[in-house]
């Protein structure tokens, strides 16, 4: 069996709070990164993909569990590693041969070998005549050329890359990615693994040899796949579109055990991690009411059905634009998913057709019936004499779930949908929930601990 150059076992990260309780950022978790390989990491925002990189890099300590480096644990071993970052991180007052130097000056080479082995690189990654030009002068595209360069002048056992494209155009960024390929295809370089995170899961099915999906809240992997399909791949073919199909479905469907992989490999690859995690407070995606409206009417106009990868390109949209607003249109009831397709629901198609007045009655309906959060404010204001609550009550109970960063985004949400609904309205000045003036029967909350927390 192949031993694993880099090994997590049953790594966590997590955050302590005043109470016993913690923020879980990346539940136990156990990944291996072997030689000959290319790992794409995705999942959707907020499910940990940075952190975890960091974790395996060094970068960051777990709070539990152990990164393992040929056998050696990471905090005393001597790490072959260097990372590619999406913003490029350049020393704008440094040329572009003083950046590729700079890790290699770091660690006390002499400068005859580091000007040697920086000239090699650079011409490798085709920016010879580029030497002495500054970061400023050069476009996007140059500028990720000198970061490329940068992490590999160190010759790297592993080279990993957090979203090293997503900063650039279209053709740029494909530019990149098939001169990545040649690199390693031909062994132009020595790296023997490369991990990248990313949200674009065409980038995915593109370069990697496995594919990693984790779910989030806390993030954890859902799905461990070998891709299966020989270089140099063909986006149109079957067997392609099929897979970004299935990792579609994954990432919208996050409460549900993913499949099997269509025609994946039989030799055991396939790995499948059942969710049995179950959340107080859904996480909210964070969409506002006009794009979930304008989501549902797109497909309504679609005949009610719409391939989500060729959705997501017809919009160019990211995976990171598109799935927040899908979620929550599923999350209200608006639509469904099934393997890969988006297909509306009575309710959505009845929320697309409807006018002004019509369509906010459709989301105050759906929104008090599905999601906890705005059940217990409109709950808790009809409790009180006053009918206002301060948003701290509900902070308190929601950062027992969630990260400080990530309460706020929630209660951001809710206070959007909630306006929207017209099921309460928020004073920005004293950080109060208020109980709209509208008339209606405040929904009773299914959760019996609603009342007695506000009382």
């Amino acid at each position: 069996m192949q031993t694993p150059i880099l090994r997590a076992e049953r790594v966590e990260k997590y955050y302590a709070q005043p109470s016993e309780n913690r923020i879980q950022v990346i539940s136990a978790t156990d990944l291996s990164i072997f030689p000959g390989e290319i790992v794409a990491l995705l999942g959707p925002s907020g499910s940990g993909k940075s952190t975890l990189l960091r974790m395996l890099t060094g970068l960051s300590a777990p709070s539990a569990g152990q990164v393992y480096w040929h056998g050696e644990p990471i905090a005393t071993a001597r790490l072959s590693v260097s990372i590619v970052f999406q913003s490029f991180a350049l020393f704008p007052w440094l040329t572009v041969l003083e950046n590729v130097e700079a890790p290699l000056k770091a660690s006390g080479m002499p400068p005859a070998e580091r000007r040697s082995r920086s000239q090699k690189i650079l011409r490798t990654v085709g920016l010879d005549g580029y030497q002495a030009a500054y970061p400023k002068e050069l476009s996007g595209g140059m500028r990720q050329r000198v970061g490329f360069a940068r992490a590999l002048v160190v010759e790297p056992e592993v080279l990993f890359m957090d979203e090293p494209f997503s900063a650039l155009d279209v053709l740029t960024a494909e530019t990149l990615r098939g001169e990545l390929m040649e690199l390693w295809q031909q062994k132009t370089i020595p790296t023997q693994a490369i991990f990248l995170v990313t949200h674009n899961i065409e980038e995915a099915v593109l370069l990697a040899d496995r594919i990693i999906v984790l779910g989030r809240n806390p993030g954890h992997i859902r799905v461990d796949f070998k891709v299966g399909l020989a270089q140099m791949r063909d986006r149109k073919a079957p067997a392609f579109t099929q897979m970004v199909d299935y990792i579609y479905k994954v990432l919208t469907q996050p409460d549900t055990t993913p499949g099997a992989l269509p025609s994946a490999p039989s030799n055991g690859a396939q790995k499948t991690v059942r969710d049995q995690r179950q959340m107080h407070y859904q996480m909210l995606p964070h969409a506002r009411p006009g794009g979930i409206a304008g989501l549902v009417e797109i497909l309504a106009d679609h005949n009610g059905k719409a391939d989500i990868y060729r959705l997501a390109d017809d919009l160019a949209f990211e995976v990171d634009d598109l799935l927040p607003i899908m979620d929550a249109a599923q999350l209200l009831g608006f639509l469904t998913v099934s393997e890969g397709d988006a297909m509306i629901t009575d309710k959505g198609r009845a929320f697309a057709s409807s006018g002004i007045i019509e369509r906010k009655d459709i989301f105050r309906a759906a929104a008090t019936k599905h999601i906890l959060l705005l059940r217990q404010i409109v709950r808790a204001l009809g409790a009180k004499s006053d009918h206002t609550v301060p948003e701290e009550f509900f902070h308190d109970v929601l950062d027992e779930q969630f990260s400080e960063e990530e309460t706020l985004r929630q209660l951001e949400t809710a206070i959007n949908w909630g306006r929207y609904a017209e099921l309460f309205d928020f004073d920005a000045s004293r950080r109060c929930f208020i109980r709209s003036e509208r008339e209606f029967e405040s929904p009773r909350s299914e959760d019996p601990n609603v009342e007695e927390m506000v009382d």
